[in-house]
């Protein structure tokens, strides 16, 4: 969470976190700590159902969990790319499901299973 955390403090706004991982590698756990970032007090739970959900902190957050998405085109006509340009912090859960649709600026930050308390995790800048 801790370094979700940092990330959210470093954000500015229209940063687009693109996060990939294998069910329970942590996706949300780093959502969790992105929104700490922001100073949000709100409990963040993953939107697997509603695909979206909006808090306020010092930026607005606008999370969102692709899961339920099987194609990127079923995801491009539901009308959510307005919020990756907007004047807040977006986190997209299961990113790849909107793969060719996300801004060329997202960060990418994926998440893998390293042990029953471990997670490595590979973070990868516009430009890198």
């Amino acid at each position: 969470m801790r370094l979700g955390e940092e990330l959210g403090r470093e954000a500015l706004p229209g940063a687009v976190y693109a996060l990939t991982g294998e069910l329970g590698a942590g996706k949300t756990v780093i959502a969790k700590g992105i929104a700490r970032g922001l100073m949000i007090p709100d409990e963040i739970t993953s939107p697997t159902f509603t695909l979206l959900e909006i808090y306020r902190g010092r930026l607005p957050l606008y999370h969102f969990d692709l899961y339920r998405i099987a194609r990127a085109d079923e995801f491009d006509e539901l009308g959510f790319e307005e919020y990756w340009y907007g004047d807040g912090v977006s986190i997209i859960e299961w990113a790849d499901n909107a793969a060719g649709l996300l801004p060329n600026s997202a960060v990418r930050v994926l998440s893998e299973y390293a042990g029953p308390h471990a997670r490595r995790i590979t973070i990868e800048h516009p430009g890198d």
